[in-house]
């Protein structure tokens, strides 16, 4: 007859570390962002209750208006002219169909 096989029992769970704040890089009386997201070289911030967008490419910091779009991701393509797009509740917006603010 075969010893029956016992499992050990498992060993509890390390407790998760907090998430670390978000970095704060646009200004500061703009307040806590709706969405926020980075790609490539680019990081963006979009306050839905001040309708802007605060994008951030290396060295430049400017601020769009962003009028009645509520803006939730960014797409980027390379190439020879490499453009950077919005997503909004009617579809793909680029930055330059936006009014610089600041």
């Amino acid at each position: 007859m075969n010893d029956p096989v016992f499992m050990k029992p498992m060993k509890p769970m390390a407790p998760m570390a907090p998430m670390k704040p978000i970095e704060r890089w646009w200004p500061d009386h703009f307040g806590e962002p709706a969405s926020v997201g980075s790609q490539n070289d680019l990081r963006y911030a979009f306050f839905r209750d001040k309708r802007r967008l605060v994008v951030d490419r290396g060295d430049s910091l400017v601020i769009y208006d962003t009028g009645d779009h509520d803006i939730g991701g960014v797409a980027q393509a390379s190439g020879e002219l490499p453009s950077v797009e919005f997503t909004s509740q009617r579809g793909l917006i680029s930055l330059g169909e936006l009014s610089v603010v600041g």
